[in-house]
């Protein structure tokens, strides 16, 4: 089976394993592994984390050991951290927040991994690729469907960068309101605690009215921000023209992600 985009009208705990291994001898040489580690960096022994809850003790802490001591260069790289909303690419009425960790890969090319919310046991839940304008209109049209604008996410103020000065912020966004995205997201999490299913097309709001104001607030609440601030404060940036083929789903048409049977290929 493989994944395909079909094109539709819009629409309204087991461990792995047994744990062998779990008992005084496992523990011992985990806890170990761990002092080590901290002994390494000339840090105190750090304490099994709560994140992994439920797995098995040696489990937590060569887990803890091996994040202390292992290099990881595309998560260290990932320095932008932006917080935003997306909906499904074929009902508008699931809306979901969403955490994005982003790297500036290419001069016209970002690469994000998102998450439900900003912690340390959050949820993987997509990936959003993020182009600049010039290499969007070079799509074909087809691909061109999969992609959505960032303008009305920038001019609105729904999309932030929590923590980060306003000025900052600022120029940050006068780039970005440009660009154009292509996310999927492979947990809905809105609907289960569990990624089930396949990764689903996602889209971004385009006007005033499309997302729900109650999420909006409850994000802001949460995270000690306010989208109202940052709409006025973003009104000098230029809002672009959005480049034909962008945001299907605004036609009543639009495309998302089926499983398919077909033929192994030899």
């Amino acid at each position: 089976m493989g994944f395909t985009y079909g094109a539709h009208g819009m629409r309204g705990s087991r461990g792995f394993g047994r744990g062998a291994g779990a008992g005084p001898v496992g523990i011992g040489v985990a806890a170990g592994l761990a002092a080590a580690a901290g002994a390494l960096l000339g840090r105190k022994a750090v304490t099994v984390s709560k994140v992994g809850k439920g797995h098995p003790l040696k489990h937590r802490a060569l887990d803890l050991a091996a994040g202390t001591v292992q290099r990881k260069y595309p998560l260290d790289a990932m320095s932008t951290y932006l917080n935003g909303f997306h909906m499904y690419a074929d009902d508008m009425g699931r809306q979901v927040e969403a955490t994005h960790f982003c790297i500036h890969l290419q001069h016209d090319l970002h690469q994000c991994v998102i998450f439900d919310r900003n912690a340390p046991d959050a949820r993987l839940i997509g990936i959003e690729y993020i182009i600049s304008e010039e290499r969007f209109r070079g799509l074909p049209a087809d691909e061109k469907r999969l992609w959505h604008s960032h303008h009305y996410e920038v001019k609105s103020g729904s999309l932030v960068a929590p923590g980060i000065p306003d000025l900052a912020e600022h120029a940050y966004f006068e780039d970005l309101v440009t660009t154009y995205g292509k996310t999927f997201h492979t947990w809905q999490y809105d609907r289960d605690d569990f990624p089930y299913g396949i990764p689903q097309l996602m889209m971004g709001f385009t006007q005033d009215g499309q997302a729900e104001d109650e999420m909006i607030r409850a994000r802001d609440d949460r995270l000690g921000i306010s989208t109202s601030r940052k709409r006025r404060n973003r009104a000098d940036i230029p809002t672009p023209e959005v480049a034909p083929g962008a945001n299907a789903w605004e036609s009543g048409r639009t495309v998302q992600t089926r499983v398919e049977e077909m033929d192994l290929k030899h």
